[in-house]
């Protein structure tokens, strides 16, 4: 049997591909299927199909997912990802899922981001929910197991071998001891532990990273993390959430409070329609210049608009500031701010497989590294699921039945029940909810968007001291649930994600993509390595292979011209 953990879109392909080649599966989810952080992405999924522009290629989807990363991507996982795409798409089509299309039948292709050609497929502005919704739909159709409402706390490890893993039930506490041949670890990013992210309250929360890392695995480029330049700043309870980058693909505009368009400053040239990594900076940097809005935002105005484009065009948009804000868009600006969005880095893997450094433990989907680099291309992440999703449910499948027996520790079983019963018991003066907060505003404050010694220094300072408040924490399991409990486990999870994160942004000593160090403006060729973390062995430089010839040869400036760029 093969565990997958997280439920999203990579958990759930990965858990049908098992299924269908026979091998029994399981898979485990603390949010309910339905609701996956999946469910969230709007803008579309990658392949270069060539249904728009015959002349687009793998090698030339390669070509502009390797210098978006400002070559920090693995070229083999970037090549195996491009070459993989449109087999990712026709099982999404296998599955049903219903695409946009032409009026002659085929995929409609869009623009989004840096890309040469129209590559991006997509359904509305909701894709990552249809996605969802399908792969939830042709798991039922298989049989595959889903346990949702289930925190997994440790996988089970005995002589450098996952053999499962332990958990408890967030509402009744039950606990779960599965045992397992292989397990696929699907459960996220760490984007969680900013004060304003993309990500809901209980997921991203660094689940991953701590999983890895206690049973053996490193982690890669923790620091190298994704700021979208637009998450809503009010109410409190939904900060980070996203205004989606077509408000400015459409024609908004960014102003800070002195009514100035900034963009002026920082992309003459591309103004709003500039990168995801180069808008961010420029809000960030109008409001720590004192140029910001009394809350500490800018202003994104589409109130110039027709009102038409609005409702037809922003439709999302639109019902998420009236619902959230009582805002009506059409006539009022948006108060907006640079918001955690997408953890690049992750467990380290083999391109060929996903696997760890752990026997029969494998990683994919944001939970994982190598494709991103340290800039994202926008419609990467959604194919980067399907693909590998595939390819490590095979290799998974393939471990299991190699296996003639396996060994099973009650040693590593008793440390896994210990550590949940020692955390019921704890009945310190420390609140977890309390915890959380100041560890986010820790990582906000000194390692947001930009980044410098003395702040990264200064946050690890308070890392240490919030590390030691968590030794007296309370914890109050209640008749609504275990939810303290999971919040403990996340604040464990969240404290390890930020000390990789912090000594990681410490070591990368140059400015390059979203990673942007104020004492080292400059970009440093000697840092094109990938920064590879353990506690055991702290961080190591790890080289790049270089990239093949057939796509070093298409990697050029690509024209952005009334493109949003990424």
């Amino acid at each position: 049997m093969v565990l997958v953990i997280g439920t999203g879109g990579a958990g759930l392909r990965a858990a049908i591909e098992l299924a269908e080649a026979g091998v029994d599966v399981l898979a485990v989810g603390k949010r309910p299927k339905d609701d996956a952080h999946t469910a969230l992405a709007a803008g579309g999924i990658n392949a270069a199909l060539s249904t728009m522009d015959p002349e687009d290629s793998w090698q030339q989807h390669a070509a502009d997912t390797l210098k978006e990363s400002y070559l920090l991507a693995d070229p083999r996982t970037t090549q195996i990802v491009t070459q993989g795409a449109a087999r990712g798409i026709d099982d999404l089509e296998r599955y049903g899922m219903a695409f946009a299309r032409e009026e002659d039948g085929r995929i409609s292709q869009r623009f989004f981001g840096a890309h040469k050609f129209r590559r991006t497929a997509f359904a509305g502005d909701y894709t990552g929910l249809e996605i969802q919704r399908t792969l939830v739909g042709r798991a039922a159709q298989l049989g595959i197991p889903v346990l949702d409402g289930v925190y997994i706390t440790r996988l089970l490890v005995h002589d450098g071998a996952v053999f499962g893993a332990y958990g408890f039930d967030l509402t009744d506490g039950t606990r779960y001891l599965i045992h397992a041949d292989a397990v696929i670890l699907a459960a996220g990013g760490h984007t969680r532990i900013w004060r304003r992210t993309s990500s809901r309250r209980d997921e991203n929360t660094g689940d991953s990273f701590r999983l890895a890392v206690e049973a053996g695995a490193r982690l890669r480029d923790p620091e190298l993390v994704q700021f979208h330049p637009s998450g809503i700043i009010e109410p409190e309870n939904a900060a980070g959430t996203l205004v989606s980058e077509a408000a400015r693909g459409e024609g908004g505009i960014l102003r800070n409070a002195l009514g100035e368009r900034f963009m002026s400053r920082y992309d003459p040239a591309r103004m709003e329609l500039s990168t995801r990594d180069r808008v961010a900076l420029a809000s960030y940097t109008e409001i720590k210049e004192g140029r910001g809005t009394p809350n500490g935002g800018v202003w994104l105005d589409v109130s110039h608009l027709p009102r038409q484009t609005i409702m037809t065009r922003l439709p999302r948009v639109y019902q998420t500031l009236l619902d959230l804000q009582m805002l009506d868009i059409t006539r009022d600006p948006i108060e907006i701010a640079p918001t955690a969005h997408y953890s690049m880095g992750g467990v380290w893997v083999r391109p060929e497989d996903h696997s760890t450094d752990v026997r029969g433990l494998y990683a994919i989907g944001e939970a994982s590294s190598g494709l991103h680099g340290a800039n994202r291309l926008g419609g990467n992440s959604l194919i980067e699921l399907l693909v590998f999703g595939r390819i490590t449910g095979q290799a998974a499948a393939a471990y299991s039945r190699s296996l003639t027996s396996h060994t099973r520790s009650a040693s590593a079983t008793a440390r896994a029940r210990a550590e949940i019963d020692d955390l019921l018991a704890a009945d310190g003066p420390e609140n977890v909810r309390a915890l959380q907060r100041a560890l986010r505003n820790t990582m906000t404050e000194h390692a947001g968007v930009v980044r410098n010694e003395e702040g990264l220094r200064a946050g690890l300072a308070e890392l240490s001291e919030i590390e030691r408040r968590m030794e007296k924490v309370g914890v109050h399991p209640d008749i609504a649930g275990f939810q303290d409990l999971a919040h403990a486990f996340d604040l464990l999870s969240a404290a390890l994600a930020a000390r990789a994160t912090l000594e990681a942004a410490l070591e990368r000593r140059e400015s390059r993509g979203c990673h942007n160090r104020s004492d080292y403006p400059d970009l440093d060729p000697a840092l094109r390595v990938n920064l590879v973390w353990s506690p055991a062995t702290g961080i190591t430089h790890e080289s790049i292979p270089p990239v093949p010839d057939e796509i070093a040869s298409l990697m050029e400036e690509v024209s952005t011209e009334g493109k949003l760029a990424e």
